[in-house]
């Protein structure tokens, strides 16, 4: 049984690929012209064709998505969206499920990748963490986002979580941006993309309901710090995922 799973899960990943370099080349034009306009229309186009992609692909790769709690984003006002990372399939789960318009820190070595690299870049704010002047300008970028009226989205963990736990520790960059900007954050955990794309398994995709849970903004007090912040949205976020996973 392991063994034909372990067949399909490649055979599948292969039909994933596929069809992901195939609707990336109808998308691309659109994505590529939003570059003529300013912000944060530009990044509101790059949405709006994200959401009709993912709605197309995901589907045709068999992951179902559910989103719960959209009501947590009031109207005319813009969050930090923190999540959990377990999988490369996170980033094109939040960035058309998110609502509003919205922008996601990212690795900068991904934007490198002939045409993809474009599409990477237009909705993200690109950081080398390995370069100290890259990563205090990447939080100027993202003030910046927030500035302009948009959603910034961080993945707290910084890189996807591998262990056994609900979470890893949390870096401090999203609880500083918080505490500068006074920006709440809404708290999100994605479950079962573990399952879609498990870190120990080279090449492999497996078909799945994937969630989006939304949970109330979590405001910030003129008396509040980055550490108290950090670790009382890291423990809203624990609980919630140990109470709701499956």
């Amino acid at each position: 049984m392991n063994l034909l799973k372990n067949i399909f899960g490649r055979v599948l990943a292969v039909w994933a690929l596929l069809l992901f370099v195939i609707t990336m080349l109808i998308f691309f034009i659109p994505i590529w012209a939003s570059g003529l306009w300013p912000e944060p229309k530009r990044t509101s186009i790059l949405i709006a064709v994200a959401r009709i992609w993912m709605g197309i692909y995901l589907p045709l790769v068999g992951l179902r998505i559910k989103i719960k709690g959209r009501g947590h984003f009031k109207k005319n006002e813009n969050y930090i969206v923190v999540c959990n990372h377990n999988s490369m399939i996170d980033v094109p789960v939040t960035t058309p499920y998110i609502p509003g318009v919205n922008k996601t820190i990212a690795k900068i070595e991904m934007s490198r990748i002939p045409l993809f690299g474009i599409i990477y870049k237009r909705g993200s704010v690109l950081v080398d963490r390995k370069n100290e002047a890259s990563r205090r300008e990447s939080m100027l970028k993202m003030k910046r986002v927030l500035e302009l009226g948009m959603h910034m989205c961080i993945y707290p963990e910084g890189t996807r979580n591998k262990t056994d736990k609900p979470l890893k520790d949390f870096h401090d960059g999203a609880f500083r941006l918080a505490i500068e900007t006074k920006k709440s954050i809404i708290p999100a955990l994605i479950f079962n993309t573990r399952k879609v794309m498990p870190a120990g398994k080279l090449f492999f995709l497996w078909p799945a309901k994937i969630e989006m849970h939304f949970l109330e903004p979590v405001n910030i007090s003129s008396t509040d710090t980055v550490q108290v912040v950090r670790e009382k949205v890291f423990q809203l976020m624990w609980d919630y995922y140990s109470s709701n996973a499956y």
